[in-house]
């Protein structure tokens, strides 16, 4: 029996599918001209751009649990709960914040290296 996660009110992906489309969701949407080398160079990245709190914690939660420690989370948000609460949160469960750099979009980009 495969194990799946919630990620919306009624949705269920199996986790493979799950990170399919939040990767795919994200390339398409960045706009690389406005992301410097350091930030490309990522392991993993996740765009929670369309999420809502508390979603956007237990996206990026899930996301850094499945890391190994050192490796880096790249975060694309929007809203002003994520941007206030995202960075503080990580910094206090023991993750840094490497880098944070806001795009044209309106969106932010948010560097995160496991602790």
């Amino acid at each position: 029996m495969r194990r799946i996660f919630p990620l919306s009110a009624g949705e269920l992906y199996y986790p493979l599918t799950w990170f399919r489309n939040t990767f795919q969701r994200f390339r398409g949407h960045l706009p690389l001209d406005s992301v410097s080398e350091q930030e490309l160079s990522s392991d993993r990245q996740l765009d929670i751009t369309t999420d809502t709190c508390p979603m956007t914690f237990v996206r990026t939660r899930l996301a850094l649990d499945r890391m190994q420690s050192g490796q880096t989370l790249l975060l694309r948000l929007r809203g002003e709960e994520p941007r206030r609460n995202l960075p503080r949160t990580a910094t206090e469960q023991g993750h840094a914040v490497l880098a944070q750099r806001e795009l044209a979009d309106g969106s932010l980009l948010l560097l995160l290296r496991k602790g």
